[in-house]
């Protein structure tokens, strides 16, 4: 949301909770058609931004756009998805089933795919396990990245607070969260299609 400018359009962003003061968030007003989850609406509307209670990062969305393409194909216990500034501590770990954001998209997704739970401190690591029925866990390494965006993703899709396991031996003990609770309809419908149709034109 802190690269958004007034006029943009949004559909399925979120805040970082790294990037949360005025300094940061310069728009004045903006089309927002969906948003992560509920933190971020309150966010924005504190900002005098209309936000409709539509909810889901649009990573969720993964099987309906790509229907057929991955497929949960379960080869290993877990898969450790690390977000970016977690990646070289645990490549000097030589942690075992790392997945590097770092690689193509559709490379990762295959390999998250391959895992009977997946231990992450991406967020995209979790939602796209959780798209496919894939239990997650969610990681906290450091206190680099805030919790802002997790639990406003856990929110959006039903849930309460992300519990947090510290180590990969806590996250296997814990397994996985519970599933989220996403309608895709809602985030499919709100999809700003007249942005390439041309506004007010009918569908």
């Amino acid at each position: 949301m802190h690269f958004g400018r007034t006029g943009d359009v949004v559909w399925g962003s979120g805040v970082n909770g790294k990037a949360t003061d005025d300094t940061h968030h310069r728009y004045a007003d903006l089309d927002v058609r969906a948003v992560r989850g509920p933190l971020t609406r309150e966010f924005l509307m504190q900002r005098g931004i209309d936000v409709p209670e539509i909810y889901g990062d649009p990573a969720l969305l993964l099987p309906h756009v790509f229907p057929g393409r991955f497929r949960a194909d379960p080869r290993k216990r877990y898969a450790v998805v690390p977000n970016l500034h977690d990646l070289k501590k645990l490549q000097e770990e030589k942690v075992q089933h790392l997945v590097s954001p770092l690689d193509s998209w559709n490379n990762c997704v295959k390999q998250i795919l391959q895992a009977e739970l997946v231990i992450s401190s991406s967020l995209h690591g979790i939602v796209i396990a959780e798209a496919y029925g894939i239990p997650a866990r969610y990681v906290r390494y450091t206190e680099t990245e805030k919790p802002f965006k997790y639990n406003d993703y856990m929110m959006g899709t039903g849930r309460a607070e992300m519990e947090a396991a510290k180590s990969i031996e806590e996250a296997l003990e814990m397994g996985g969260m519970a599933g989220p609770r996403f309608d895709p309809k809602p985030l499919l419908d709100a999809f700003p299609i007249d942005i390439w149709r041309g506004r007010g034109e009918d569908a």
